[in-house]
């Protein structure tokens, strides 16, 4: 009730000290016809000042700090994928027998335009990722992950992920992989049941990372052209990428 009051009494207050002034200045000036005159003006204007600053001006400042957020989450993800998320792509695209398939959509170049951008990612959502990996040696899976598992956890403290849902998804499944794969002391001979269940989160992994990497490639492309060329010639489903300028 605490909470309620103080709003209350202070509306109360405030209403009060008006009435009293409006009082005091009828009986100084005995004119109540300017009295209203002005009043009814000044609450006319109400509406188009909760116009001006509660729908534009309010939603301009808002707009802006989204944006502003978003560039900070942009070098988060950046970071996310200087540390983790090449290695480990390109660490699961070997286990997927389907990666032609999309290999060769992924390579991203300059000249691609926003609707080039568009169609990739429809064509992802239609890829049927078939991971694989009875019998495969994930070592370097198992090793790349549970050495960047403290990276991953101050990833998951930041706040600024709170505004991006889609990329939040994308380290949850990651970490979720990582404690899968670290709480096993033999990958090398893993039950029929274990490796489907391996597979699944792999898969989920996988196709989640590789729509987080597109859209962050297409921010890459639109703001940040110097950026852009190091991330084409860093691209893990680039079998010829090289960091080197040729």
């Amino acid at each position: 009730m605490k909470r309620f009051q103080w709003p209350f009494l202070l509306g109360a207050s405030l209403l009060a000290l008006s009435a009293l002034f409006y009082y005091v200045h009828w009986l100084i000036f005995r004119d109540a016809h300017h009295i209203f005159i002005f009043l009814m003006g000044d609450i006319a204007f109400v509406f188009i000042e909760v116009l001006l600053v509660t729908l534009i001006l309010h939603e301009l400042l808002r707009l802006r700090e989204k944006r502003s957020l978003l560039e900070k989450l942009n070098m988060v993800i950046g970071s996310f994928f200087s540390e983790v998320g090449l290695d480990l792509l390109k660490n699961l695209s070997g286990f997927d027998r389907q990666a032609d398939q999309i290999r060769k959509d992924l390579l991203v170049k300059t000249s691609w335009t926003a609707k080039e951008f568009a169609e990739t990612t429809r064509k992802l959502k239609q890829h049927r990722a078939t991971l694989e990996i009875c019998g495969a040696d994930l070592r370097a899976l198992k090793d790349l992950l549970v050495k960047r598992r403290e990276f991953l956890l101050r990833l998951l403290e930041n706040p600024s992920l709170l505004e991006h849902d889609a990329f939040t998804n994308v380290l949850i499944a990651v970490f979720h992989l990582t404690e899968e794969v670290a709480a096993r002391t033999d990958l090398a001979h893993l039950t029929d049941a274990d490796c489907r269940h391996l597979e699944g989160d792999m898969q989920r992994v996988y196709l989640q990372m590789i729509s987080a990497w597109l859209d962050y490639m297409k921010h890459l492309h639109d703001h940040f052209p110097y950026l852009f060329s190091f991330a084409m010639r860093t691209n893990p489903f680039d079998p010829d990428a090289t960091p080197e300028v040729k």
